[in-house]
């Protein structure tokens, strides 16, 4: 989470690099000389460095033109183009075979892929590694200690990693970019210029293809302010010091959330229990609003307008997790579906709705896990299929308000579809539950999203790496349901006690 109260702090740190590489960040001072003496420096060096065989010689970078300088920067510094101060930008591959062949070790090389490749450097989650045997045959791909690693394709694509002083030996994949400066004493400007709106624009204008891929040639030629040695150490010691108080600022407010999701789970936990509301006389008995909605149903299916399913089993005592008021119900979640014909459906199966069924029209907006949010739906992530092509996956057609049920991890976790696309559909790892008409919309909408439910589907979840839960062990969880007007008063009193939200 970045951005709280009135405080953006991913958009601050991205305006801090924009000052910090126009010299608007620093002062500019006569002694720190002039950025053309690094330059003179890094050629002298690449000169070397080719003379002894360590690089080879390549064909000259085209001379900058004032068309393409962005904007104005310092006299003592100097417009140059990335490739003019590195002795190597190249990408690796993956070993034959891949992650199916064996070729991943538990232990040996370190094997860098785009997943981890962040700004502030590796990310050991997910990392695998290859022999020292094998990676002795991929030198072209060798990572070292001051590398800078570029991610150049996918969604993480411009996420830029400074490799450590004490790193030993790695190797990436195709998806990553090594870029070795001549000079290292550059490294720490040049990842932050990479990191800045500078080049993450260069880098989104020139990726090309369908996953956004950038070459090792065009990311040479990029365009870059370089300043005197001296300030470029000044520039990258604000930096530290600016955005460790952004640091501070996201740490205080995820630990703020974390208190806060406590508070609003426990408060949940309190209403599905009736422990928020009163109980009163004249608001009736859930089980007659329970009966209203099995007569409905019994009745439809009488006049073969929709189809009898089979009964789901009836609940056990020791099932039920805690006690409820006397004038309230415990249900299973697939008896308080809608009355017609699929109340509950599945996503298609994966071969049903592939990238080739996508469409760059907004047609029918595909709903992913992505799009299932703590606090509800989170546009984002934003994708479609064609209306034709929904003609074949009709079943699992979604509609405004209907209740979108996460099979993966976050396994059980729900929104409501909001009224923003022409029409939507569900992506294999989710589940659509169109709730009875009797019920209160935003109260099952809370009591799927508490404790009482949540635990029953975290209990039952299958699988190891990517665990998740079925369509019928979500028809088979427990639910609380009082009387419609309770209902009501439960979800006032909740909206008046989350009100501090943010």
């Amino acid at each position: 989470m970045t951005k709280h109260l009135d405080i953006d702090t991913k958009a601050m740190r991205a305006k801090i690099l924009d000052l910090a590489i126009r010299g608007k960040l620093t002062d500019q001072r006569q002694e720190d000389g002039n950025a053309r003496d690094i330059l003179k420096e890094i050629q002298a060096e690449k000169e070397k460095l080719i003379k002894e065989k360590k690089i080879k010689k390549e064909k000259p970078l085209p001379e900058i033109t004032e068309e393409e300088k962005p904007f104005d920067i310092p006299e003592n510094w100097e417009w140059v183009r990335l490739g003019n101060l590195t002795s190597k930008v190249g990408s690796g591959n993956t070993p034959k075979g891949g992650k199916n062949s064996g070729v991943y070790k538990e232990s040996g090389v370190e094997f860098i892929r785009e997943m981890n490749v962040y700004n502030d450097g590796l990310h050991y989650d997910g990392m695998v590694y290859i022999s020292n045997e094998l990676a002795k045959t991929r030198t072209g791909s060798a990572v070292v200690a001051g590398d800078i690693l570029l991610n150049i394709t996918g969604g993480s694509i411009g996420r830029c990693a400074l490799v450590p002083d004490n790193f030993v030996l790695g190797n990436v994949n195709q998806h990553v970019l090594i870029i070795r400066n001549i000079v290292a004493s550059l490294r720490e400007y040049i990842h932050l210029v990479l990191c800045s709106p500078l080049v993450q624009r260069y880098i989104n204008n020139s990726a090309v293809g369908d996953k956004a891929g950038l070459s090792a040639s065009k990311t040479k030629g990029f365009v870059i302010p370089l300043p005197p040695l001296a300030e470029q150490y000044r520039i990258a010691d604000k930096i530290s010091a600016l955005f460790a108080q952004l640091d501070a600022i996201d740490k205080a407010y995820e630990e703020y959330r974390e208190l806060q999701q406590t508070m609003k789970a426990k408060l949940l936990e309190l209403a599905m229990q009736g422990k928020l509301t009163d109980q009163r006389k004249e608001d009736g008995d859930a089980r007659d609003l329970f009966q209203d909605i099995q007569e409905e149903k019994q009745r439809l299916i009488a006049e073969k307008k929709i189809k009898k399913e089979k009964p789901l089993p009836e609940i056990e005592a020791d099932e039920i997790p805690f006690e409820i008021p006397t004038n309230w119900m415990w249900v299973r979640l697939g008896d308080l579906g809608a009355p017609i014909q699929y109340p509950f459906a599945d996503g298609p199966f994966g071969s049903n709705l592939k990238k080739e069924h996508y469409t760059t029209n907004r047609e029918v907006r595909i709903i992913q896990l992505s799009n299932i949010g703590e606090n509800g739906w989170r546009d984002e992530n934003v994708k479609y299929t064609t209306f034709e092509h929904l003609k074949l996956i009709s079943r699992s057609e979604v509609n405004p308000g209907d209740i979108v049920i996460a099979k993966m991890m976050p396994a059980g976790r729900a929104i409501i579809v909001p009224d923003k696309d022409p029409k939507y559909v569900l992506s294999s790892d989710a589940v659509k539950f169109v709730p009875n008409k009797h019920l209160y919309l935003p109260f099952v909408i809370n009591c799927i999203n508490s404790p009482v439910f949540q635990n029953q589907v975290t209990a039952n979840v299958q699988g190891t790496t990517r665990k998740r839960t079925s369509l019928s062990k979500l028809k088979n969880c427990l639910f609380p349901i009082p009387p419609l007007a309770e209902q009501k008063r439960i979800v006032s009193k909740l909206d008046k006690l989350l009100s501090l939200e943010i």
